[in-house]
């Protein structure tokens, strides 16, 4: 909920009823924890425009796949951009395949012209603070909160 560059509105959880609300298009970044688990549901897809697009580049299983589908055949939303899923592989036999709103994507929405330069100079840094007995400062994993 704090504010941030470049952002116009930050909500925290409670504001999401508001967001998708307003939202032409809810894009999901969320890692996957017994908190955001099917976070994305039904309820939240009842509430988003009829033109509004789900896009999920975070985690699968933070989206409630059935109800997914059945907010696109209703016409609930008008489609999705899904480059994860909450059973990966994706199944060949799954509906999804065979919507003409969906759009499946590679899972590479991370991968830039300069992401593999960017991740050896964190582990190298990391590992210069490591080797001298100081705990690396970035990007570590919270492993209370699971990610």
């Amino acid at each position: 909920g704090k504010p941030a560059p470049h952002v116009d509105e930050m909500v925290d959880k409670g504001g999401l009823d508001y967001l998708v609300r307003e939202a032409d298009y809810l894009v999901n970044t969320l890692p996957l924890t017994p908190e955001t688990r099917h976070m994305i549901n039904q309820d939240v897809f009842s509430k988003m425009r009829a033109g509004a697009y789900y896009i999920n580049i975070g985690r699968g299983g933070t989206t409630d796949t059935n109800a997914l589908i059945a907010a696109v055949k209703s016409g609930q939303i008008a489609g999705a951009g899904l480059d994860v899923f909450e059973e990966e592989p994706l199944p060949a036999d799954s509906p999804l395949w065979d919507m003409p709103q969906i759009i499946i994507l590679p899972h590479e929405t991370g991968l830039t012209e300069h992401y593999s330069q960017r991740a050896m100079d964190i582990f190298m840094e990391n590992m210069q603070e490591y080797s001298s007995g100081r705990m690396p400062r970035r990007n570590l994993v919270d492993l209370d909160r699971g990610y």
